[in-house]
């Protein structure tokens, strides 16, 4: 029996594009060179209802077409064919090999988040945005946005289960005033 793996979600299908089958693709990767390659396989997130649900595809080519990632894939031959896959979110079995910098958001969710090692409070999910990705901090205080940059987090820890995080001034408390006693 095989071990059942972890399922990230790497894509959604946006729109047909052109007459050949292509489909515009939102990417919910950052390295989709190495994701669509032709023969890669995802398991399909469709309604019930579709001709496609419990089924999966299998890529035939992927490119950057205008600015916009496109994905060919096989049995898709038509644009009444790709039509039928929009809106659709593709899922991929989890890589066991990761770059020495790089980790899943559901990876950091959870783990402690430490500043000059006190424990200020816990990653509750990433967000990733188009200039950079955001750990989202629960403090007692509310939710921080912390730019997932290495200058503010320096170490990822997953196996300790922590974040170290250096903030500038400000992010997680409130500066007093510039014409406050004692400030410069």
């Amino acid at each position: 029996m095989a071990a059942d793996r972890n399922q990230l979600r790497v894509g959604r299908l946006l729109k047909a594009h052109g007459l050949k089958g292509a489909l515009k693709l939102e990417l919910y990767t950052d390295n989709p060179e190495r994701r669509f390659v032709p023969g890669a396989e995802f398991t399909l997130q469709v309604p019930e209802a579709s001709a496609w649900h419990g089924k999966t595809v299998t890529i035939r080519e992927y490119r950057v077409m205008n600015g916009n990632s496109v994905v060919f894939l096989e049995g898709v031959d038509d644009r009444t064919a790709a039509e039928s896959l929009v809106r659709a979110i593709l899922w991929m079995d989890e890589d066991d090999e990761v770059e020495d910098d790089a980790w899943y958001a559901h990876q950091l969710t959870g783990l402690d988040v430490l500043r000059d090692d006190v424990v200020i409070g816990t990653v509750a999910r990433v967000e990733h945005l188009p200039a950079q990705d955001l750990l989202i901090v629960k403090t007692d205080a509310g939710e921080v946005m912390v730019p997932f940059v290495e200058a503010i987090v320096p170490t990822v820890d997953v196996p300790g289960g922590r974040v170290v995080v250096t903030p500038p001034a400000g992010l997680f408390e409130e500066l007093p005033p510039a014409d406050a006693p004692g400030a410069e």
